[in-house]
């Protein structure tokens, strides 16, 4: 049975006034991080955390970019854009991307190991669990971020690895990833 609280107040588990209830709460769910990159003269790129595969013929993706991300803007010019999906071993790689005050431009991939998308021409990242490139197909608003459905133009696998993940607002490793099926 659901009880109600009394008016004006708040639950047991409330956080105090003035904290980021939203953002505190869903970091509590564990998500993978990728890399998106487009532009093919100029690269731009943002780490995301918020890639969702949408199974159907032919394959989607939704990711999810904040507007004043470089990388937005170019995607919506070229209509395009390519992903790495990162290992555990790519934390530096998230952690550079995901600053906002890094060099923009050329400069943004100075020592960075990359190899051009054959499909897109936008970087992807040498160790990266899988690449994908995408065209953009809908773009729907998501208050400070924009929400790119991408249907899938190539997909290739890279080597095993454990993912990098991001958990309360961290980037983690799982470690030893569990066999064929999941945890048993």
């Amino acid at each position: 049975m659901t009880r109600p609280f009394p008016p004006g107040t708040a639950p047991p588990w409330a956080p105090p006034a003035g904290h980021p209830e939203p953002r505190s709460a869903l970091g509590r769910f564990a998500s993978g991080v990728a890399l998106l990159t487009a532009g093919r003269l100029i690269p731009h790129a943002v780490t995301v955390n918020s890639l969702t595969a949408v199974p159907t013929e032919p394959p989607l993706v939704v990711v999810s970019v904040p507007r004043a991300a470089s990388v937005h803007a170019t995607v919506e010019r070229d209509r395009e854009f390519a992903v790495s999906v990162l290992s555990g071993r790519q934390h530096a790689v998230a952690a550079r991307f995901a600053e906002r005050h890094r060099p923009r431009g050329r400069q943004e991939f100075a020592g960075v190991d990359t190899f051009r998308g054959r499909r897109t021409g936008a970087p992807l990242l040498n160790g990266a669990l899988a690449w994908l490139e995408c065209a953009l197909t809908d773009v729907r608003d998501g208050g400070d971020h924009s929400v790119f459905l991408g249907s899938v133009l190539h997909l290739t696998a890279g080597p095993p690895g454990d993912p990098l993940v991001h958990f309360a607002g961290a980037f983690r490793t799982l470690g030893r990833a569990p066999g064929p099926g999941g945890p048993r």
